[in-house]
Formats: C-alpha cells, sequence, structure tokens
C-alpha cells in the first residue's frame, strides 16, 4: 500500500518572543509546502526580514534577495512577514530567523523539520507452508523514514508482540525491522498477520500476509444405516468423513483387537455389514491419515435381540391394538379352559340334584302293609278291619318296605 500523502502541515507550536516578534516551528512533509510566519506586536515601522539557516536573508520585508524560486511571498504588511517553501527537502531542515530592525536587533525563531514516510513494508515469513503445532517467524520492515517508525503486529483480532531492531541507514533516515514468532494451530490456516506501522507522516501503511498451515485429518464416523438400534438379521452402513491439510490420501477401516467380519464390504471410505449378529460386536475404528499425521474415531457395534412378532390370522385380521397384546394372549386362553371346565361341571352338579327331586317327589309317604291289604275295596272302617287278610293273628308275618 503506497504511502498517502496529506497536504495538511504537523505544526508545533513553540512561540519565541523578544519584545515585539513571534515566529511558529513547522512540522512538513518531504516534497511538500512549508510556511514560515514572522508576527510583530506593535510595530513601529520597523524593518522585518526572513534568513535561512545559514543567515542568508531570503526576504527583507518584500523584497527577495535570495535567488531560489521556491521561496514565495504570502504576505507582507507592518505586522507580518508570511513566506512558503514549496517541495521541501531534507536539506532545507534547520533554524529560520525573523529579524526585526531594532536598536538592539530583536529576533524570533521557526524550526522547520522535515518528515519522511518510510517506503512500503516489505513482510517475509521464515518458510512458505507450516505444520500445526510448529513455530513460524515473520519479519517486517520498514526502509528510509525519518524518524524512525514503529512497527505493530496482528494475527487476526489478536496483537503479537515483536522485536524491533532501528539502523540508521543514511544521514537522519532510519531503516525499522520487527520479528515476530508464534506457533500455528489448523485454525490458523487463513488467518491474515498484518505488520502495522506507525509514522508522523504516514496513515493505514500496512503489508499482509496469510499463513498456510498443515494439519492431520479430523474424523468422524456417521452411520448411514439403520437409523435406530442395530438388531440381528440388520444391515449396517457406516460412512467416514476425514478432512485435513493436504487431503487425507489413506482411509482404513480395522476391528479393534479382532478381525473385522469376512463378508464386511469396504468401498472408499464407507464399511457396509449384512446380516448382524452378536458376534460382530466390538469397536470399529476409521483411520485417515496424510502427510502431517493420522487420526481416527471410533464406532461401538451392540447388536440387540430381533424384535418379537405374533402371526397374524389370515380369517380374521387383527388390528393394531389385539398385535400389541400379543404377549398377554396365552393368559387369556388359560383363564377361559378354566371357566370352560367349572361350566361343566356346575351344569353336571344342577342335572343330578333336578333327577334326585323328581324321584324323592314321586315316592313321598306312599307305602303298604299287611294289615291294609284289602282295605281299599271295603266299605267302611269296620268292614276294612274283619276283610284284612289275617288280623291280628298274622303280626308276627307283618313287614314294611320304605325307600
Amino acid at each position: 500500500t503506497p504511502p498517502i500523502s496529506t497536504t495538511c502541515h504537523f505544526l508545533t507550536l513553540a512561540l519565541f518572543e523578544g519584545q515585539n516578534l513571534a515566529a511558529d516551528n513547522v512540522s512538513v512533509i518531504e516534497g511538500e509546502t512549508a510556511t514560515i510566519s514572522c508576527r510583530v506586536k506593535n510595530n513601529d515601522d520597523s524593518v522585518i526580514q526572513l534568513l535561512n539557516p545559514n543567515r542568508q536573508t531570503i526576504y527583507f520585508k518584500d523584497v527577495r534577495p535570495l535567488k531560489d524560486s521556491r521561496f514565495q511571498l504570502v504576505n507582507f504588511s507592518d505586522n507580518e512577514l508570511r513566506v512558503s517553501l514549496s517541495n521541501v527537502s531534507l536539506s532545507d531542515e534547520g533554524r529560520y530567523v525573523c529579524q526585526l530592525y531594532t536598536d538592539p536587533p530583536q529576533e524570533a525563531y521557526a524550526d522547520i523539520t522535515v518528515l519522511v514516510p518510510p517506503g512500503s513494508p516489505i513482510i517475509e515469513s521464515r518458510e512458505d507452508v507450516v505444520s500445526e503445532g510448529n513455530e513460524t517467524e515473520l519479519t517486517c520492515t520498514a526502509m528510509g523514514s525519518k524518524p524512525a517508525a514503529s512497527i505493530r503486529w496482528m494475527k487476526g483480532e489478536e496483537e503479537l508482540t515483536g522485536e524491533t531492531t532501528v539502523e540508521e541507514i543514511d544521514e537522519r533516515l532510519f531503516a525499522v525491522t520487527s520479528r515476530v514468532r508464534f506457533s500455528v494451530t489448523k485454525e490458523d490456516d487463513g488467518v491474515s498477520v498484518d505488520c502495522i506501522i506507525d509514522h508522523p507522516a504516514v496513515k493505514d501503511l500496512l503489508a499482509q500476509r496469510h499463513l498456510e498451515v498443515l494439519y492431520k485429518p479430523e474424523v468422524k464416523i456417521v452411520v448411514t444405516y439403520p437409523e435406530g438400534l442395530t438388531r440381528e438379521g440388520d444391515n449396517l452402513d457406516l460412512s467416514c468423513i476425514a478432512e485435513g491439510k493436504p487431503h487425507p490420501h489413506q482411509i482404513n477401516w480395522m476391528r479393534v483387537e479382532e478381525d473385522v467380519p469376512p463378508h464386511a464390504v469396504v468401498t472408499g471410505s464407507d464399511l457396509y455389514i449384512e446380516n448382524l449378529n452378536k458376534s460382530y460386536n466390538g469397536t470399529y475404528r476409521c483411520v485417515a491419515s496424510n502427510a502431517v499425521g493420522e487420526a481416527y474415531d471410533d464406532y461401538i457395534l451392540y447388536v440387540y435381540d430381533a424384535p418379537t412378532t405374533i402371526p397374524t390370522p389370515t380369517t380374521n385380521p387383527v388390528n393394531t391394538q389385539d398385535s400389541r397384546a400379543g404377549e398377554g394372549a396365552p393368559q387369556k386362553i388359560d383363564h377361559a379352559v378354566i371357566g370352560g371346565v367349572v361350566a361343566v361341571v356346575m351344569f353336571a352338579i344342577l342335572c343330578a340334584l333336578i333327577v334326585l327331586g323328581r324321584y324323592f317327589a314321586r315316592h313321598k309317604g306312599t307305602y303298604f302293609t299287611h294289615e291294609a291289604k284289602g282295605a281299599d275295596d271295603a266299605a267302611d272302617a269296620d268292614t276294612a278291619i274283619i276283610n284284612a287278610e289275617g288280623g291280628h293273628n298274622n303280626t308276627d308275618e307283618k313287614k314294611e318296605y320304605y325307600i
């Protein structure tokens, strides 16, 4: 970035007063214009003149005896002599004298300071590419300035501390060099490092360099299938994502402390295993490597039991709620059997009670004795007794039957 020139003067006020005379110090950038003002208070018509550092008269009143056309009269009056000096160079630097012809003569002094901006800064790196964890060194140089420039370092938003050396390369000109060292991480890749020049003669002067950092891969295993638990009979599809600088040149799959299942298929960065079973349990590792180093990520496989299902009858479809109650169906069947047996037993007992009741009702209070034989045909009780067989003589042969 080229230095940005400005037409404004850098003025440092230092008032040199005699009895009636004053002048100001002036700071000016090389190549620009300086203005010297000799001011008189309460002038009594005394003559004002301006002398250069070699005591040569530049202006006597409004006349210029010195044959240097860079000096031009800006204003002349009883109270002021103002002169401009264009295209200022280092040789013009020094003390200029404002002189008032009185008895004795009075003098005031205007010191001109010439500022020389540094050239465009140059930033250099010890190496163009650096690996993460290593240290890098940057050097920035600002040449030919007056006064000596100061250098600051910024890495992104972070300010760095450098080691600065100042060398005088010519009379009143300086070269400033600053070195900064720091360790880099992968996050520094692409980050800008700025060498910022601070100098009163220039603004916004800097040099910039972007870091290029090599770093080992970052590895991540992603489960492409299944989305949920891995169960017996399922297929497993794993994808290995690896990013690094440079890009990983090799990606390998392995099973920690065991062999990968024989029918597992590795395609590029993907691992595919079909028809899982519990013997495949273990830790599967994806290893990626590049010129900087290697890194890995692990996936722990645990195969769960296959889900239990109940067959659906073909003649009577089962709704979702019945399907969820499949595990309770056998208990419902046992209760039904028990209930059926109890119902049959109770029905048999009831039938038996009915038959016995009817039988007892049919024979209730009916029995015959030998004394009563023929009584049904007698006209009255006396005749029945007379007609009875055997009468009272047959009492020993009487028999009764009761059911």
